[in-house]
C-alpha cells in the first residue's frame, strides 16, 4: 500500500485507518521509507489506547503522524444524545460518521455494570414487539463502530458511576449474526492483549435465531457467552411475532444449539419476553421448558418495554412470577430481569425510530 502524502485529497475521501490491517500497514510504511515496526505502534494506539487521533500518538515522529494524517482518516462514532433514567440507566443515541444513529445502553446494577451495544443500523428480521423491527437495515456496523460503543459506554460508567463496565451485551439494534464478521472483530478487539484485553466470558452476543450460523459459532469455537431470543416455544406463537422462525423452526434450532454446546461447551441463554395473555400459561412454560431441556442452559424471564408500535403489553407481576416458579420447580435456571429506564426510550431502538 503506497499513497502519496503530497496528494490533496479530503478526510471524507481517505481510508479509514481503522479498516487497515497491519500487514499492510506494515507494507505502507515500509513503501514511504519508514520502519515496518510502526504499524505495531499504531495499532497498540488504536485498539489498546482507544486513541483516534493521529496526534495523540506521541511515541511517532512528526513527520510519521503528518504522513498518516495525509493518507488515512479516523471515523469515530460520537454521543449525539443522552437520556438518564431514574433507576440510573443511560442511553445514548450515537451517531456514525455518514450521519445514522444507533444506540448503546448502560445499565448499573449492583453486581454488575452492563454495557449494551448495537451491530447494525436498523434491522431486516421485523420482529413484532421490538422498535428495530419497524425500522429498514441500513447497513452493518464495522468493528470499529462497534467497540466504539463500548469504549464510550466504559467511559460514561466510569464518570457517573465510578465503576468500570464489568459486561457486553450484543442486544442493542440489529442482528449480530448478520453482521458476523464485523461482529467477532469487534470482539477480538475487545478482548485480546492487543486490544482492551476484557474477559470473553463477560461478553454476550444475542440472535433472533439463524440456524446456520449458531453452528458457524460453533465451528469458530467462540469463547464468548450466546443468548437466544426465544419469546415463544412453539413454531405457531413464535412465528407470530418474530418471522425469522419461518425460516428457521425451533426444530432448527435446537439442532444448531445442540452443535453450538457440542463444540464450545458453552451453555445457553434463553431470552423469553412474557407477554399479556400471548405466551403466559402453564402450558408455555412447559413448551419452554421442553425446548431448553436438552442441554445445559438458563432462562432469562424479561419484563417488557412497551412500544408505541406494536400491541403487545407485559403480563402482570403475578403471572411473571408464576411462570417463573414452575420452570424452577422443572428444575431450570430461571432469572427475572425486570424492565429498566422505563421513563426513558428504553426499548430497543424507540431513540433511534423517533430520530427517523
Amino acid at each position: 500500500m503506497q499513497i502519496d502524502e503530497t496528494a490533496q485529497t479530503s478526510p471524507a475521501q481517505l481510508p479509514d485507518i481503522r479498516q487497515v490491517k497491519e500487514p499492510a500497514l506494515k507494507e505502507f510504511f515500509a513503501k514511504n521509507g519508514e520502519k515496518a515496526f510502526r504499524a505495531k505502534q499504531v495499532m497498540a494506539w488504536i485498539w489498546q489506547k482507544s486513541v483516534t487521533d493521529f496526534e495523540a500518538m506521541t511515541d511517532l515522529s512528526v513527520a510519521t503522524r503528518v504522513l498518516l494524517t495525509a493518507n488515512f482518516a479516523f471515523r469515530p462514532v460520537t454521543v449525539a444524545q443522552r437520556q438518564k433514567s431514574n433507576d440510573g440507566t443511560i442511553k445514548l443515541g450515537l451517531r456514525l460518521h455518514d450521519g445514522y444513529l444507533v444506540e448503546g445502553v448502560l445499565i448499573p446494577m449492583s453486581t454488575r455494570m452492563t454495557a449494551c451495544v448495537s451491530s447494525q443500523v436498523g434491522c431486516s428480521l421485523t420482529c413484532k414487539f421490538c422498535a428495530t423491527g419497524y425500522m429498514d437495515r441500513v447497513r452493518n456496523l464495522s468493528a470499529a463502530e462497534i467497540y466504539d460503543q463500548a469504549v464510550i459506554l466504559d467511559r460514561i460508567a466510569r464518570e457517573e458511576f465510578g465503576q468500570a463496565i464489568t459486561n457486553i451485551v450484543y442486544m442493542g439494534m440489529g442482528e449480530p449474526l448478520l453482521n458476523y464478521a464485523n461482529v467477532l472483530e469487534s470482539i477480538e478487539h475487545i478482548t485480546s492483549p492487543q486490544g482492551l484485553n476484557w474477559s470473553t466470558k463477560r461478553i454476550t452476543v444475542s440472535t433472533a435465531g439463524i440456524a446456520k450460523m449458531i453452528q458457524k459459532l460453533g465451528d469458530d469455537q467462540v469463547k464468548f457467552n450466546l443468548a437466544l431470543s426465544l419469546h415463544a416455544a412453539n413454531d405457531t406463537k413464535r412465528g407470530q411475532i418474530m418471522p425469522i422462525n419461518d425460516s428457521n423452526s425451533l426444530e432448527s434450532l435446537r439442532d444448531a444449539l445442540k452443535y453450538f454446546y457440542a463444540k464450545t461447551k458453552n451453555e445457553v441463554t434463553y431470552e423469553y419476553i412474557v407477554f399479556n395473555k400471548f405466551n403466559d400459561t402453564i402450558e408455555d412454560a412447559e413448551e419452554l421448558y421442553q425446548f431448553t431441556r436438552h442441554l445445559p442452559a438458563k432462562v432469562n424471564i424479561i419484563e417488557y418495554n412497551p412500544i408505541s408500535e406494536a400491541q403487545y403489553a407485559n403480563a402482570s407481576n403475578r403471572t411473571l412470577e408464576s411462570f417463573a416458579a414452575y420452570l424452577d420447580k422443572r428444575g431450570v435456571i430461571v432469572n427475572v430481569r425486570r424492565s429498566r429506564g422505563k421513563d426513558i426510550d428504553a426499548a430497543c431502538g424507540q431513540l433511534a425510530i423517533k430520530q427517523k
